[in-house]
């Protein structure tokens, strides 16, 4: 064997254990190992305490009391029925696509990030999960806002005016405070656990309901009347509405039918139908609550599909008659100039005081466990590194604590917003792209058609998941496109720092089953009985004996293979009738590792076998699907030279290589020392041979038989230049193609079927990145002492030939008669007719002319048919190609050209 030790075998079976070290596996091993107690004492919630209770609250939240009037008011009853109904079919959309991944498996602490990373992988999951944290922070400072409003519609008073009893004082930095207080609450509910806050919770919805339905019962009980609003602006002015409560009344119903869109008192900005839409939208951001509760649940794959679906159809029931409750007892200009009129028409105005305070104070906390919940899961899986590292830690109960303090921080800087409506569009944007993102897990979880994904809700299909995503992203555009495309933005910047971080999980990636699905049915297309030669591409197997000689060969065919197959072989002798199990299988994982190393695009196929050459054979049979088939064999040469250890002199294979932390953090399971142990050294110049000439040259003749091109490549270890990380472009290289078969001296023939493949394998490599500016040349051997100058005739033929095949060559004509002195029967086949003064002659013409080349293309012979021929033939080729340099013997059997369109 040559340096370039290409040929694939190995004499024994190296096996080793795998220890996988990605960030699936740290996140779900690691972590968990640590905490495993306290996180399965946690869960002790039920479907109705721990998923229905907590949906409600969040969906009523402050727009249930604070907001209905808003909508109603400025869009009409009817637009705002629409605006729900909308709202919810997007909404119930997601909720097919939450309840078909919520029961397919165990969930685990994350809620929608869990689903989602667990669906679609790390970059889409780790990003997206951020997002929607962003998105719960966002929306706690919101109900927090909310809150605040209430109370200070309640016992605040302007300080612009005069009258009433002065108990808040109000204004910019005053709201900051009670804001900050309110925080505080929350905070500290939050810290002492979820399940405390689940069982306040329901005593929250309790009190919201007697506020409900004191509502219901004020609006046959109190009689009409009129209110005065009056409202200070810049400057010293003031503006004064008159507004009534009717009761039922169908003037008043007929009157609020049609939309009324005007100036919203706390914004000072004109309302419209995407405005309200943000507003009303963020009750409906309560779908995630229970999901976000995974952790704590005693069976979320059972508790979140039931709890949420009935939490929607409650709520939804709710707001439809309370949107006409209003609609047909409260003039429009009540309802768009006090926010808090549902106070003024109770029979106890308390009531609903304490159910605004109550739904508000329950959805901000609802928002901040969930966002610390989705922080504690983000942090767990290590996608973002230090950043959040702090968030791992948690309370002896299983409480994330830090998580929460992160959370609180976050939205005490949200509340510098100052108003409810200000931050509205900005959540809700957060909130459908979070939407999209589930609906659009599913849909890829059902277009892969895994047989594993069958969940046990059945009520979805590809089509709602696929309407869920254009509904979700169409409604992000329509509310707020500068939100929506900033939103886009930061996500895909995730989706790079992940890609480039490349995070490997143990979660498994639906792209793989994605890409499996496509190709599977492309490759189905793809008939081999449709092939036309204009579209013929190499489609190489190498087969590589060890790779720590073999790698810029390695590298030098991954640029010849021009966008088609490039597969590495490997034959490791064994029988497995003697052997416990397979070798071969624990092999991949390092071939693999050593594709990634070299940045090469190629496919690794390995067999057992009792020879090196059937080995070839199974291979050469069984690589490859339908009509991706490799029709190239590539080998090394057969030679005595000694090979060099490639391990050795490449950066990227050294232990004091910089980027070994970053390149091993995720390997899986394959580190650089376990990649270099496992391959064997180098064969030493005396080590035993485990291929015998007769077989080798066998190879090259089953090939053939079985038409395949054959190429041998030789002193390619002297290649520079070859690796990913080169700049090389070719500029100052050369390729030489000598297209006659040299050592056959009475063939003249420069256009049979193996010089053609010689020139259009010469022209693929001058085709490729590293080659594309390098120089071809073409070297025709001519007797000019001949008496017949038909050579000159075969000069201008072949420079038609080269036109028509559009190759850009310069054409070098080597006189060779006095080569052919030294070769005296010319009638006789080869080999038998070659002498050594010959072959000397022949390889000092080639070192003459091609010293320079970078790479030459040598015409193969065709190999002998007798066995016993074998080592006469490779001593032949030896001789001719003997110390030229990189080069590579073709003998190609394919028709490869053509010259029509």
């Amino acid at each position: 064997m040559s340096k370039d030790q290409s040929l694939g075998v190995t004499s024994e079976a190296y096996s080793m254990t795998m220890t996988t070290s990605a960030c699936g596996s740290k996140s779900n091993d690691a972590p968990h190992s640590n905490h495993s107690a306290p996180v399965k004492a946690a869960r002790k919630l039920n479907t109705f305490f721990g998923v229905m209770v907590p949906n409600v609250l969040s969906m009523f939240s402050i727009v249930l009391l604070l907001r209905t009037g808003f909508v109603v008011g400025h869009a009409g009853l009817l637009e705002g029925l629409s605006i729900l109904v909308v709202a919810y079919i997007i909404v119930s959309l997601t909720i097919l696509s939450i309840c078909a991944i919520s029961t397919n498996g165990a969930i685990q602490a994350g809620g929608a990030y869990y689903m989602i990373s667990r669906s679609l992988g790390p970059e889409f999951g780790g990003s997206i999960g951020l997002m929607f944290f962003l998105a719960k922070v966002c929306a706690c400072g919101e109900y927090v806002l909310g809150l605040v409003e209430a109370i200070l519609d309640a016992i605040g008073v302007d300080p612009n005016s005069s009258g009433g009893i002065q108990v808040l004082p109000q204004g910019y930095w005053y709201n900051l405070l009670y804001s900050a207080v309110v925080l505080l609450l929350c905070l500290v509910v939050c810290l002492v656990g979820a399940h405390i806050y689940s069982r306040t919770a329901f005593v929250i919805l309790v009190l919201i309901t007697i506020s409900l339905l004191s509502i219901f019962i004020s609006s046959v009980i109190v009689k009409p009347r009129e209110f005065l609003i009056t409202y200070h602006g810049s400057g010293n002015q003031t503006a004064h509405f008159n507004a009534s409560y009717t009761g039922f009344n169908a003037s008043t119903l007929r009157n609020n039918l049609g939309p009324g869109y005007s100036l919203d008192y706390s914004t000072n900005t004109v309302m419209s139908y995407a405005s309200v839409f943000a507003v009303l939208f963020t009750s409906c951001t309560g779908i995630m609550a229970g999901a976000n509760m995974s952790g704590d649940l005693k069976n979320p794959s059972v508790a979140i599909p039931k709890g949420t679906i009935t939490a929607v159809l409650y709520a939804f029931i709710i707001y439809v008659l309370l949107f006409i409750l209003v609609g047909a007892t409260c003039d429009r200009t009540l309802l768009i100039n006090d926010y808090g009129f549902l106070q003024k028409i109770n029979i106890w105005p308390p009531f609903v005081t304490v159910g605004i305070c109550c739904s508000a104070l329950s959805a901000a906390m609802c928002a901040m466990i969930g966002a610390s919940r989705i922080l504690h899961a983000l942090a767990l899986d290590d996608l973002f590194g230090l950043p959040l590292a702090p968030a791992t830690i948690t309370s002896k109960s299983g409480n994330p604590w830090v998580a929460v303090l992160y959370t609180w921080g976050l939205a005490q800087c949200v509340v510098f917003a100052g108003q409810l409506n200000a931050i509205a569009s900005l959540v809700t944007v957060f909130y459908l792209l979070t939407y999209a993102a589930v609906d659009l897990a599913c849909l890829a979880l059902e277009l892969a058609s895994a047989p594993n994904f069958r969940p046990t809700f059945q009520l979805f299909s590809w089509h709602t998941c696929l309407l869920g995503v254009v509904s979700c992203v169409v409604m992000m555009f329509v509310i707020n496109p500068v939100y929506s495309s900033g939103s886009i933005v930061i996500l895909l910047l995730l989706l790079l720092f992940l890609h480039y971080r490349s995070p490997t999980s143990s979660w498994g990636y639906i792209s793989q089953a994605l890409i499996f699905h496509q190709v599977r049915k492309y490759l189905l297309m793809l008939d081999v009985r449709k092939d036309h030669v204009k579209f013929w591409r190499p489609q190489v197997l190498l087969m590589v004996a060890n790779p720590r000689s073999s790698c810029q060969l390695i590298q030098f065919v991954n640029q010849l293979k021009k966008g088609g197959l490039f597969v590495l072989g490997h034959v490791q002798l064994g029988d497995l009738d003697i052997l416990p199990s397979d070798p071969v299988q624990q092999q991949y994982n390092f071939w693999l590792r050593l594709v990634d190393k070299l940045g090469v695009k190629a496919f690794v196929d390995l067999t057992l076998s009792p020879s090196v050459r059937q080995g070839t054979q199974h291979l050469l049979r069984i690589t490859g699907l339908g009509g991706m088939k490799p029709n190239t064999l590539v080998l090394g040469f057969y030679d005595s030279c000694t090979p060099e250890d490639f391990f050795l002199q490449d950066s990227a294979f050294c232990d004091s290589s910089m980027r070994r932390a970053t390149e091993d953090e995720f390997n899986f399971g394959v580190d650089l020392p376990s990649l270099q142990a496992h391959f064997p050294p180098v064969r030493h110049v005396e080590s035993p041979r485990w291929l015998s000439p007769e077989e080798y040259v066998g190879i090259l003749s089953d090939a053939i038989k079985m038409s395949k091109n054959v190429c041998l490549a030789r002193y390619f270890f002297q290649l520079e230049g070859e690796g990913k990380d080169s700049k090389v472009d070719g500029s100052e290289r050369t390729i030489d193609v000598w297209p006659l078969n040299l050592l056959q001296p009475c063939s003249r023939e420069y256009q049979d079927v193996c010089s053609l493949f010689l020139l259009q394998m010469a022209c693929v490599l001058n085709m490729s990145n590293k080659w594309r500016r390098a120089q071809m040349r073409i070297f025709l051997n001519v007797e000019t002492e001949s008496s017949d100058q038909g050579w000159v005739v075969n000069e201008e033929t072949f420079r038609e030939l080269l036109r028509k095949l559009r190759i850009r060559a310069s054409i070098k004509i080597v006189p060779w008669d006095s080569v052919l002195k030294h070769h005296v029967h010319l009638n006789e086949e080869p080999p038998q007719a070659l002498s050594e003064d010959f072959l000397c002659a022949v390889n000092c013409m080639l070192t003459e002319h091609s010293s320079q080349a970078a790479v030459r293309f040598l015409y193969l012979p065709r190999p002998p048919a007798h066995h016993s021929q074998s080592q006469q033939y490779l001593s032949h080729v030896e001789a001719v190609t003997n110390s030229l340099g990189p080069t590579l013997l073709i003998h190609g059997v394919t028709p490869v050209t053509y010259t029509e369109l």
